[in-house]
C-alpha cells in the first residue's frame, strides 16, 4: 500500500486546532469541513425522510438495487457529525453492496446527552420493523461513536424483545465510555486524530454525568452480547481507540457470537472514509460489503 497516500492523510489530519476546549459549534463545523473533502461516489442517489421520529438520509444505487437495508450511525462523539459528514462511507457501502441505506440523524448532545442517540436509534430499527421489513434483510453499521451506537442498539433491540438484525458492521468503534483501553495512552502521538483530552471533552457533554460503567456505554467490557448477529469490527493500528475493537472481539468470541476482528496497519482512526484516495480504504469496504452481502438475506436470496 502507498505509504505516500497514508502520509498525507496524517500531516491532513495532524493540521495545527486552537489551543483549549472548543465550542461545540466550532467543533461541529470543523468537522463538517474535514468531511466535506471526502468522495462521494456518483452512482448513488439521496434523499431526506424520516424514520422513527428523527430526520434520515436515504441512499441508493441509482441502478438496480437489492433488497437490503443498511441503518447507518454517523460518527462524532454523539456531540458533532450529520448523515452528509458520513456520505463517504454511506455512499460507498451502497455502491459496493447495492443496498439502500437509511442514515440517521439522531439527536446531539450536549443538548441531548444519553441516551438520546439509543432512543432515536432504536425507534429507527422499530420503524423499518413496523413497515415490513425482515430483521435477517437489515444490518447495522456506523463509524466510531456511531459504531458504538451500532452495539448499543443492538443491546436496547434485545432488552425490547425486538428481533435482532442480521449483522453489525463497525468502523473505529467508540466502546468503552469508562476509557480504560490501554491504546490510549500506547497509541498517544501515533493518533493522528484524537487524544484522551480530546475524547474526554466530548464523553463529558455525551454523558453529562451519568455514569459510564454500564453496558449501553461499555459495551466492550461490560456488555452481554449472548444471541448477537455476526460483527465485523475494523480499525487501524494508529488510533487510541484500537483497544475498543480488540475488546470488543474478544468478548464476542465469548459469547460464542461470530465476529471478525479487522485490523489495518499505520492507518488512522475511521480510516474508511478517505475511499478513492487512500487504497487501504477502499480495501476496506470491499471487505465490508462482502460482509454484508454474505449475512444480509435479500428477497431473491430468501425465494432461492
Amino acid at each position: 500500500m502507498s505509504k505516500e497516500q497514508r502520509a498525507r492523510i496524517d500531516a491532513l489530519l495532524r493540521q495545527p486546532r486552537p489551543e483549549g476546549p472548543q465550542s461545540v459549534e466550532a467543533v461541529r463545523a470543523g468537522f463538517e469541513a474535514l468531511m466535506s473533502r471526502m468522495i462521494v461516489p456518483d452512482v448513488i442517489r439521496t434523499r431526506r425522510t424520516t424514520l422513527g421520529d428523527r430526520p434520515a438520509l436515504r441512499v441508493e444505487p441509482d441502478t438496480d438495487p437489492r433488497g437490503g437495508t443498511i441503518l447507518y450511525f454517523h460518527g462524532g462523539g454523539g456531540v458533532f457529525g450529520s448523515p452528509e459528514t458520513a456520505l463517504s462511507l454511506t455512499g460507498h457501502l451502497v455502491a459496493k453492496t447495492g443496498f439502500r441505506s437509511y442514515s440517521l440523524d439522531y439527536r446531539l448532545a450536549p443538548e441531548h446527552p444519553f441516551p438520546a442517540a439509543i432512543e432515536d436509534a432504536l425507534s429507527a430499527y422499530r420503524a423499518l420493523l413496523d413497515g415490513g421489513e425482515d430483521p435477517s434483510a437489515i444490518a447495522f453499521a456506523g463509524d466510531s461513536a456511531g459504531g458504538g451506537l451500532t452495539v448499543a442498539t443492538c443491546l436496547a433491540a434485545r432488552d425490547a424483545g425486538l428481533p435482532l438484525p442480521a449483522a453489525i458492521v463497525a468502523f473505529s468503534p467508540g466502546l468503552d465510555a469508562t476509557q480504560s483501553g490501554e491504546t490510549l495512552d500506547t497509541k498517544a502521538g501515533v493518533d493522528p486524530f484524537f487524544t484522551r483530552e480530546r475524547l474526554e471533552h466530548t464523553a463529558a457533554m455525551y454523558l453529562a454525568g451519568a455514569d459510564p460503567r454500564q453496558p449501553l456505554l461499555s459495551p466492550a467490557v461490560l456488555a452481554d452480547l449472548t444471541g448477537f448477529p455476526p460483527m465485523l469490527l475494523q480499525a487501524g493500528t494508529n488510533e487510541v481507540l484500537l483497544d475498543d475493537s480488540t475488546r470488543m472481539a474478544a468478548r464476542a468470541r465469548a459469547a460464542g457470537v461470530d465476529v471478525i476482528l479487522d485490523i489495518t496497519a499505520d492507518v488512522p482512526h475511521v480510516f474508511q472514509s478517505f475511499a478513492g484516495v487512500l487504497d487501504e480504504a477502499d480495501h476496506a469496504l470491499d471487505r465490508a460489503a462482502l460482509f454484508l452481502t454474505q449475512q444480509v438475506r435479500t428477497p431473491d436470496a430468501t425465494a432461492a
